[in-house]
């Protein structure tokens, strides 16, 4: 069959079904199947009948919402490639501004000891170990089904040479979580639950990402409480915390965090496209 007409009726139909991105869809799903990188289907003519239809097969399932990374079975993010499907968070691009933060906080700390609560894939630990290669990273993921994932993604990179990430199936609202780690942390980041309960989300989301990586409550906000409190018992003096959150949690979640009293220089940063992103603040002085 012909690539390029393949590829324009894969694109016409999800377009169709409300698909945001049809064409980068349908082409990376073809070069997927194909074995070869996206770039490689501009000179690409013809698509031989079994890899047509197995091309059809993930078409199908696109065309039904389930995520393009499931299907690929693989998400990029930063400078890494993840191991992704059923029972884990899809990392997004957004959360990339937020290991870009915590790789300037952490620049100059030979050895800085971070703590990512939420971990999921494994995609902000492992970023940070990735390119922080002194940092002594822990990964906390509470999820059953989604630690497996983040272990999976932590071997993988610890046989590439990556210095190994710990991975602890906890909970983060846990007052019990890391007591060895009290007071020792310099830098706690998370990518927690923020959607409130009763949200309207994608279909992707709504079927396929996790509960526990969703809902934060009536506010989105509930999950990142119990954080906090976990967060200012790990820090030292003057460590620092990074908070995503979502699009109309701006102001709420900055103000949360304020109010919590162990922190200081709070302030909420956009991401690329300027929409808020994340929150940061540095845990205040011990009396």
């Amino acid at each position: 069959m012909n690539a390029r007409a393949l590829l324009a009726e894969a694109a016409r139909r999800l377009a169709a079904v409300g698909v945001e991105s049809p064409r980068v869809d349908a082409e990376l799903l073809l070069a997927h199947v194909l074995g070869v990188p996206r770039t490689a289907l501009l000179t690409r003519d013809r698509v031989d009948d079994d890899a047509a239809a197995r091309f059809a097969a993930l078409l199908d399932q696109r065309a039904e919402r389930v995520p393009l990374q499931h299907l690929t079975g693989r998400a990029p993010f930063r400078h890494l490639e993840l191991a992704v499907g059923p029972g884990v968070f899809v990392p997004r691009p957004e959360t990339e501004q937020l290991v870009e933060w915590a790789l300037e906080r952490l620049a100059g700390v030979p050895e800085p000891v971070v703590v990512d609560l939420g971990s999921g894939s494994g995609a902000i630990a492992l970023s940070v170990a990735a390119e922080h290669p002194g940092a002594r990273v822990t990964a906390v993921e509470r999820d059953p089904g989604a630690v497996e994932w983040t272990r999976h993604n932590a071997a993988l990179r610890a046989a590439t040479g990556d210095r190994p990430v710990t991975v602890l199936a906890g909970d983060m609202t846990d007052p019990g979580l890391l007591p060895e780690l009290d007071g020792a942390v310099d830098l706690v980041v998370s990518n927690p639950p923020y959607v409130p309960d009763g949200a309207r989300v994608p279909r992707e989301v709504a079927d396929h990402d996790p509960p526990l990586a969703l809902w934060g409550g009536p506010d989105g906000l509930d999950v990142v409480r119990g954080l906090l409190r976990t967060a200012a018992r790990l820090l030292r003096d003057g460590g620092a915390l990074g908070v995503e959150h979502a699009d109309q949690q701006g102001s709420a979640l900055p103000a949360v965090v304020r109010a919590h009293g162990a922190f200081d220089d709070v302030a909420d940063h956009p991401d690329l496209a300027g929409r808020p992103r994340f929150t940061t603040a540095r845990r205040v002085r011990r009396h």
